[in-house]
């Protein structure tokens, strides 16, 4: 019975509600073993001998198995927890017992007053902690004679955070686990959303765990920018909640917004030859309400990429054909990249282009072989309509 209590309060997810069962079904024990030595004590002595001991058994009220149980269980409470007027001793095995009743009454009283006030602390341990740091910042914001109105935003970001349940530090959380662990914890929670950005969708499966373990999550107030104009990108983002808004250098004018699963910035941390827009951001991106982030900086993206080289090369015509599509991409600037490379540096850049060439071609090939059997399907649908018209036709004529 130890085991399974050590076991499944290791194992459940609502430990300190155990924890509260367990300790009251040891009191319950404690009681009715009591309330059975009682009754013991009661026969031993007499029944209805004094005013002390168990009534009569001869008596109806008192002679039936549930009452003497139910009696001497509440005798029992009583003496245990000092609640109440219990019956005076009249001989001496009787005070006896008494005086080690009201000792293991203590006793079970300090256990519950320890036990239950070692469950509230724990279950506030993360409010009473996150309310540190918010009196930390308010007394630092005091002495610094910070604006009314910083004030309150700060304020407002520490409600947010704590009614959304987002005050949990994941590194610091998870850093009593083995290097696997937090991998695979990591790919549950992030994996998903890091497919959805348009470069690393189909990438290698090592690649998107390496850039898994190097998200970080950042939560963004009303009003705030994400990013301006002209700033030099140095991080991608990937919107988890929230709304964003493509603004004009006004602040006010949206161009567009920005939901859910949404990712942006992904083109400026690949820094590709001969993009117009160079590593910089060619927009303004405001929040518009409270917005919770995933953010890849561009030294980890180059880190994780050491190890794929391939990958990088994939990254990198993929976001080619985005700046394309979108009219970014300067082709001369890119020709003139290859000026100054070695012979064998020019010889893998132009492999690599035929092979991008390649890819592109059997892409549409693919296409046109699906456009067409697509086209001949509905050209036999076609026919088939046609004939049972010309059949209805051709009936009615005869009548």
């Amino acid at each position: 019975m130890f085991e399974c209590f050590d076991q499944t309060e290791t194992r459940t997810s609502y430990p300190n509600i155990f924890r509260i069962v367990n300790l009251v079904l040891y009191i319950i024990l404690i009681i009715h073993w009591n309330a059975c030595i009682y009754y013991v004590i009661s026969k031993a002595i007499g029944f209805g001998t004094d005013t002390w001991v168990y009534p009569n058994i001869t008596d109806t009220e008192h002679g039936y198995l549930t009452r003497a149980y139910v009696y001497c269980l509440y005798w029992s409470t009583l003496t245990l927890t000092t609640i109440g007027n219990s019956p005076t001793p009249m001989t001496d095995t009787e005070y006896v017992f008494i005086v080690f009743d009201f000792l293991v009454g203590v006793l079970i009283f300090a256990t519950i007053v320890g036990n239950v006030g070692s469950m509230i602390s724990n279950m506030n341990a993360t409010r009473t902690e996150f309310q540190g740091k918010i009196d930390a910042i308010k007394h630092y914001m005091q002495f610094r004679k910070v604006s009314k109105d910083l004030e309150a935003k700060v304020i407002r970001w520490f409600d947010y955070v704590w009614t959304a349940e987002k005050t949990v530090d994941e590194k610091e959380v998870l850093k009593n686990l083995p290097a696997k662990l937090r991998a695979e914890i990591a790919i549950n929670v992030h994996l998903e959303t890091l497919r959805k950005v348009r470069i690393f969708q189909n990438c290698e499966a090592g690649l998107l765990v390496e850039l898994v373990l190097k998200l970080h999550p950042q939560v963004f107030s009303p009003g705030d920018y994400i990013c301006r104009k002209g700033d030099i990108g140095r991080e991608m983002y990937i919107i988890k909640e929230g709304k964003l808004a493509v603004v004009g250098e006004d602040g006010i004018t949206q161009y567009a917004i920005l939901t859910s699963g949404s990712c942006f910035g992904e083109i400026s941390i690949l820094n590709i030859k001969g993009s117009k827009m160079g590593n910089r951001r060619t927009a303004s991106i405001r929040s518009l309400g409270y917005s919770d982030l995933f953010c890849l900086s561009k030294d980890d993206l180059m880190e994780a990429l050491v190890e794929y080289p391939d990958a990088k090369k994939i990254l990198e015509e993929r976001g080619r054909e985005i700046l394309t599509k979108e009219g970014l991409l300067d082709e001369t600037k890119e020709k003139n990249v290859m000026e100054g490379k070695s012979p064998e540096e020019k010889l893998e850049v132009l492999e690599s282009n035929v092979d991008i060439l390649n890819t592109r071609f059997a892409r549409l090939l693919r296409e046109y072989s699906s456009a067409h059997k697509s086209l001949k399907q509905r050209a036999i649908l076609l026919e088939g309509r046609l004939k049972v018209l010309q059949e209805r036709d051709e009936s009615s004529d005869e009548m």
